[in-house]
């Protein structure tokens, strides 16, 4: 039996522990990653890369793709935008999630949007829940009581296909109001 900790825990503790998969050494760790959430950016390297190397995606169903910062905000939009080859991000990231079996939210679904939004409104974010984006604005969910990294292409590959990450244990800091 492991002898009690010497203070409560703290919420974070807890995701922490229930998440930690191996303390890797060195101030690292495999964390388990409950979604992974793709935009046109990087989400379609990620899952090509995947293809490269014939992996696959783990586990589709905890997988979810949006079409984010290339979507024009106006009214009556199509995949047209004014950024450079803004089509070509959003036809390859259509493609790839089909050929992965990934939801897709396209930019005729009302689901469609920011990944920030979407997370939280589609119940894609829930309390105690990690999330992974290739986008630096993912910690946002901890507003849902999630906890979200931002990643670059191939910790994406590593998400999809193992459905974990290496990370740093981010520090805490106790604030009493």
């Amino acid at each position: 039996m492991a002898p009690a900790p010497s203070r409560p825990l703290t919420f974070f503790d807890k995701v922490w522990r229930d998440h930690l998969v191996r303390d890797l050494g060195d101030g690292l760790a495999l964390v388990y990653v409950d979604r992974v959430l793709l935009h046109e950016l990087s989400g379609a390297i990620a899952l090509e890369g995947l293809e490269a190397a014939g992996r696959t995606v783990r586990n589709p169903g905890l997988a979810f793709a949006t079409v984010d910062h290339v979507a024009d905000t106006r009214p009556g939009r199509t995949e047209e935008t004014p950024v450079p080859d803004g089509a070509g991000f959003i036809r390859r990231l259509r493609a790839a999630a089909a050929r992965h079996g990934v939801s897709y939210f396209d930019l005729g679904d009302p689901r469609q949007g920011i990944v920030h939004v979407v997370s939280p409104e589609q119940g894609i974010a829930l309390p105690g829940t990690t999330l992974v984006c290739g986008d630096s604005h993912t910690c946002t969910v901890g507003g849902v009581g999630a906890f979200g990294w931002g990643i670059g292409s191939t910790d994406g590959e590593q998400a999809l296909a193992t459905q974990t990450v290496v990370r740093a244990r981010p520090k805490t800091m106790r604030v009493a109001v």
